[in-house]
């Protein structure tokens, strides 16, 4: 098993951290769990292409503002480039 570290915002963790105590699992497992369905649910095709991340269409209200999910996206590219790309440098 490999060990990762994720940003959530804040809404989400909260809902995320119920649904743990409410099944009396920890907030690992929920994401495991959340993780295996997506995953099950966008197989590879006949011809190996990996699965896309779908488009949402009636998904309902998203749990994060988009300028949160832009600084987790951002931080990430800190954390395994060590700097941020120009794009992403002249957009901060």
């Amino acid at each position: 098993m490999r060990r990762t570290q994720i940003q959530l915002p804040d809404r989400l963790y909260d809902e995320v951290k119920r649904v743990a105590e409410a099944q009396e699992w920890s907030v690992a497992e929920v994401l495991r769990r959340g993780a295996e369905y997506i995953v099950r649910c966008y197989p590879q095709d006949e011809r190996g292409a990996p699965w896309a991340l779908p488009l949402l269409t009636e998904a309902g209200e998203l749990l994060g503002e988009p300028e949160e999910w832009r600084g987790a996206l951002e931080d990430d590219l800190l954390d395994r480039t060590g700097s941020r790309s120009a794009t992403t440098a002249s957009s901060s």
